[in-house]
């Protein structure tokens, strides 16, 4: 019988993944029932429920993000509860379409609980992902209600 990964090693999984563009396989590494709260997303849905929904979500990065992500200055901090840490990181972020290159700042606190990411906090800077993609009008557009 395998020991189950603690919240740390969960978490360094789930950056992995992601800097690796391995998107189709991140939903594994949530409960069925996990719930992602994206505090400063500004016009999308800022709470999903379900692995299925995640599942949607990363499937979706995977086929239409033109973003290459590289973390750096990696912090994971343990908390006096051993399900929570709080990570703190950079992206070292390339977008393929416009050329820009640039850092964009994230904090996750998780809830992991038997091996699985069970809650999810995320603040991650939306801003500059949509500013280096030329969103910035549509973004404008959106949060007006047109």
């Amino acid at each position: 019988m395998s020991e189950t990964m603690s919240a740390r090693e969960v978490f360094l999984k789930l950056l992995e993944g992601i800097t690796e563009g391995r998107f189709t396989e991140l939903a594994e590494l949530y409960s069925e029932d996990a719930v992602v709260e994206t505090a400063f997303e500004p016009v999308g849905p800022r709470r999903i429920e379900g692995r299925a929904a995640l599942a949607g979500r990363f499937t979706e990065a995977a086929t239409r993000s033109p973003m290459e992500l590289r973390a750096k200055n990696v912090v994971v901090r343990e908390t006096d509860d051993p399900e929570v840490v709080v990570a703190e990181w950079d992206y070292q972020v390339h977008h393929r379409i416009t050329g820009r290159t640039f850092e964009a700042a994230n904090i996750q606190v998780l809830r992991v609980r038997e091996g699985l990411i069970v809650h999810s906090r995320d603040f991650h800077d939306h801003l500059a992902l949509i500013v280096a993609g030329g969103g910035l009008p549509q973004l404008v557009t959106a949060l007006e209600g047109k």
